[in-house]
């Protein structure tokens, strides 16, 4: 087991695995992401299942990328005896998870060491394996694995293990596929076969993007990325594919991620749009009406893939966690927290589809409206704020700024689409509020908002406040904030969400800086016309990717290493808005609040 960043993401667009340096898949959920892990090795526990396919003198990788504008993963390997390639991929789901390892031989002649260990349930379950006429059939309660290969297999304490050389021009396939153990077998897989109709699938899916310029390449990365962390069946894009990846090694704070939050629709719906991805955007957009239907009251700040409400957090206590950083956790208890700012930002998003995708009307507009009668009632209450904090209820100026969104999108819709509203009533809202931040989240001596009302504490989320509309870039206030961030709020230059010593957020220990923060700072920095300081800020952030192009959700400056679950969305989400910004020479007004996964 590797660093975070050691990990490469591979996906079928129903569920995804992670491939270490070492040749090692040591993550991979099965049927779907957020159902039980098949691999958890990441989770350090000794016993739980991993692949490794490797040569026999084992070590890392010399060199790794992915094929240019897919999510096939190549891997070479300087041997003495020669060089090697593997290449990695899951095929687009048909109806069955496939993983597919190619060993190519490239010069002379590699002794090859493939080791399967197939555990379900995070390590907790071992299935019954037995030899078929094409390899081995593994079964466990539901869930059953077929692992065929033209090189030889056999078992080994409990284990399936195949010991092969593999010369100059030679190719060896392995395939790994996932099916229910109630169905019959599934149909053979032709490696070279599906390699092509990957190839084929990401190549036309790149070709619709519409971004260009230095970083194009980049973009496009993060672009697959997202892509790779979407849910075909409903649209609904998770966090990420792991959880309990620590944002502080050895330390509590490990969340589970794989699951979608609200908060990321808007900016999705912005990064996907902006690229032009419209199809994503529609699915994402439908997602998330199906998610928040029924009584506004019941609102959540995130659901299931499925659109599931009930999320509930337990503990897995026999793994040890990503280098000892305990709890493991399953399920995220934040899904019942009151978070005020998933309103603004659930009428945000959809008023951002109203106005980019939609030609006629808005056939969800009475769902809005009721959200926003409820809205209407609770603004004024307390809540666990934009990082779903567990300790007390507070009045948190980003939640009240949203509000102040809410209130300012729905008018629009009447104003502006002609849609049937009480304007009026709402305009009145949005000015009270803003009053109400002016006068309680904002403090005057020090010239810059506080993260809560009649605070002295700073939050990254205040850099949103321009982003949505509330004041001008240029405003003294929006600057007098950007520089007390970044005098008290930063590291090595880069921006913590908030300082968790200073906050009742109900948790022990630390965290590193959190990279979408960060690219918050770029985008204020860009909009009060600090380019050179922006552009600066935006290329370290950019050095931060691992070595394939992917983000974590963290980043510990002192141990120079990635903190938290990856691949992260959100930091995805961030750095597409900010580099297409950078490449316009300019800042964008979007109506695009950021997502944060509070604790986590």
């Amino acid at each position: 087991m590797g660093r975070i960043e050691d990990y490469a993401i591979i996906g079928d667009l129903h569920t995804a695995a992670l491939v270490g340096k070492d040749g090692s898949i040591d993550w991979l959920c099965l049927p779907n992401f957020d159902s039980p892990a098949c691999f958890a090795a990441l989770l350090d526990e000794p016993k739980a299942g991993r692949w490794l396919l490797a040569p026999e003198t084992g070590g890392n990788c010399t060199r790794r990328w992915y094929r240019p504008d897919t999510l096939v993963l190549e891997t070479e390997w300087e041997t003495e005896q020669g060089q090697v390639r593997i290449i990695d991929f899951m095929p687009p789901r048909d109806g069955v998870a496939d993983v597919v390892r190619i060993v190519e031989g490239l010069r002379g002649s590699v002794k090859m060491h493939s080791q399967l260990i197939l555990r379900f349930d995070y390590g907790h379950i071992v299935p019954w394996v037995r030899r078929n006429h094409t390899g081995m059939h593994a079964v466990a309660g539901p869930d059953s694995v077929y692992v065929s290969s033209t090189a030889p297999l056999h078992g080994e304490h409990m284990r399936t293990v195949s010991e092969f050389t593999v010369t100059e021009g030679e190719r060896v396939p392995f395939v790994l596929t996932w099916a229910p153990s109630h169905e019959p077998r599934p149909r053979d897989v032709d490696a070279e076969e599906v390699l092509a109709g990957t190839m084929s699938y990401w190549k036309e899916w790149s070709s619709r993007t519409n971004a260009t310029g230095r970083h194009r390449d980049a973009i496009q990365r993060s672009l697959i990325t997202l892509k790779a962390l979407t849910y075909m069946p409903t649209g609904g894009i998770v966090a990420a594919v792991t959880t309990s990846l620590p944002e502080q090694i050895g330390g509590p704070r490990n969340w589970d991620y794989r699951y979608c939050w609200l908060r990321d629709a808007t900016w999705t719906l912005q990064s996907l749009m902006a690229a032009g991805y419209t199809d994503e955007a529609a699915a994402w957009r439908d997602w998330l009406l199906r998610a928040v239907a029924g009584d506004p009251a019941d609102l959540q700040i995130m659901y299931s893939l499925h659109g599931a409400r009930r999320l509930p957090e337990t503990e897995l206590d026999w793994l040890s966690g990503f280098e000892g950083s305990k709890p493991v956790r399953m399920g995220n208890a934040a899904a019942g927290q009151f978070q005020l700012d998933v309103w603004g930002e659930v009428l945000d998003g959809l008023a951002l589809t109203r106005n980019a995708l939609l030609k006629d009307g808005d056939e969800s507009w009475d769902l809005q409206t009721a959200i926003m009668e409820h809205l209407e009632k609770i603004w004024d209450q307390p809540d666990n704020g934009l990082w779903e904090m567990r300790g007390p209820r507070r009045h948190f100026t980003h939640s009240k700024v949203m509000a102040w969104v809410a209130a300012d999108r729905m008018a629009k819709g009447v104003r502006e689409s002609g849609l049937r509203g009480p304007a009026d009533r709402w305009e009145d809202l949005r000015d009270r509020i803003r009053a109400d931040v002016m006068e309680r989240g904002f403090d005057k001596e020090r010239n810059t908002f506080v993260q809560s009302y009649d605070s002295k504490e700073l939050d990254a989320s205040l850099l949103l406040i321009p982003r949505v509309g509330f004041l001008p870039h240029d405003d003294p206030r929006v600057i007098g904030t950007i520089e007390a961030i970044r005098r008290e709020l930063t590291q090595d230059g880069f921006v913590l969400r908030y300082r968790p010593e200073d906050s009742e957020d109900g948790l022990p220990g630390k965290e590193g800086v959190f990279l979408a923060c960060s690219f918050w700072l770029v985008d204020a920095l860009l909009g009060a016309g600090r380019t050179d300081e922006a552009t600066e800020l935006f290329e370290r952030l950019v050095d931060l990717r691992n070595d394939v192009g992917l983000f974590s959700e963290e980043w510990d400056p002192s141990a120079k290493r990635q903190l938290g679950n990856t691949p992260q969305a959100f930091s995805h989400f961030a750095f597409i808005n900010t580099a297409l910004q950078l490449h316009q020479g300019k800042a964008r007004h979007s109506n695009a609040p950021l997502h944060g996964h509070g604790q986590e």
